[in-house]
């Protein structure tokens, strides 16, 4: 595409004068001031997930000029980066400060997911957040391969407002309103929605558990993705309350009858994980 649209000669020259092999004394003093990053992953067949990491200042840890260290707090449960990582430890990070010197730092390599009693053997002098829903489950290690500059001319000057002003920040919470309820209308729409019509591969991926092919962690590995069955009905009514159940009752009420070729691509596989 370079050669196509003969920018070549410019990006050779960004390439010898702006990537790094590592964090310089500059980007390392970067790192330590921000609150926020931005963060790319990619499982083993190449399907990419993006999400927003945040933390009080400071929470990405710089361990060396070739290695960072980032903690993952109490989420949705989804696991979905952390899966990723499992079968492909490629990652991608992009920090960009909005309020300050409005630069952003990218910063590419290979990252290994450790738990937290881990890491704190190796690493004793890691902080320990005060507030519960800050306190690090997994760290994600990444080993820094490319590390340059965001230029600045389409970074957005913002201004912080004062916490007496938004108000705290819901750390780990699980209330459903301080999460943003459901702003985009999703579960409403999930609800009118033929169960079959609905994305079969999404948390059966995550899970690992209805793919024969997962490999061995590798490189990237840290805690194996959960394999074996998806949990039954008895498991999913001890863990959930009796309207998660109502839900699905009235989701299979109103699923479309089962086609007569059962055997076409798009409904293989279904029927079974149905019935079952």
């Amino acid at each position: 595409m370079q050669q196509r649209l003969g920018t070549s000669e410019r990006a050779d020259r960004f390439y010898a004068d702006q990537v790094l092999d590592h964090l310089n004394a500059r980007m390392r003093e970067f790192v330590t001031r921000q609150e926020m990053f931005f963060l790319a992953t990619a499982d083993r067949h190449g399907e990419c997930d993006s999400t927003f990491r945040a933390g009080p200042p400071g929470f990405v840890q710089v361990l060396g000029d070739r290695l960072l260290a980032y903690p993952e707090y109490r989420g949705n449960g989804v696991m979905a980066s952390i899966g990723n990582l499992s079968e492909n430890p490629r990652l991608g990070i992009l920090m960009i400060d909005f309020t300050r010197a409005r630069i952003g730092l990218h910063i590419n390599g290979r990252a290994r997911v450790v738990l937290d009693e881990e890491m704190r053997v190796h690493y004793p002098d890691l902080p320990v957040d005060p507030i519960p829903g800050r306190r690090a489950q997994l760290w994600v290690l990444a080993e820094v391969e490319e590390a340059y500059i965001h230029c600045a001319k389409h970074i957005p000057h913002l201004q912080k407002v004062p916490a007496k002003e938004r108000g705290a920040r819901a750390w780990g919470t699980d209330d459903f309103k301080r999460k943003g309820g459901d702003f985009f209308g999703a579960a409403a729409e999930a609800d009118r929605r033929p169960l079959f019509q609905r994305p079969q591969h999404a948390n059966e991926h995550l899970r690992g558990g209805l793919h024969e092919d997962v490999p061995e962690p590798g490189y990237g590995a840290g805690p194996a993705p959960v394999r074996g069955p998806l949990p039954s009905r008895d498991d999913v009514a001890a863990e959930l309350n009796g309207e998660f159940l109502d839900r699905v009752e009235r989701v299979l009420a109103r699923a479309q009858p089962r086609p007569a070729a059962e055997d076409a691509p798009e409904f293989r596989g279904w029927f079974d994980r149905r019935d079952g």
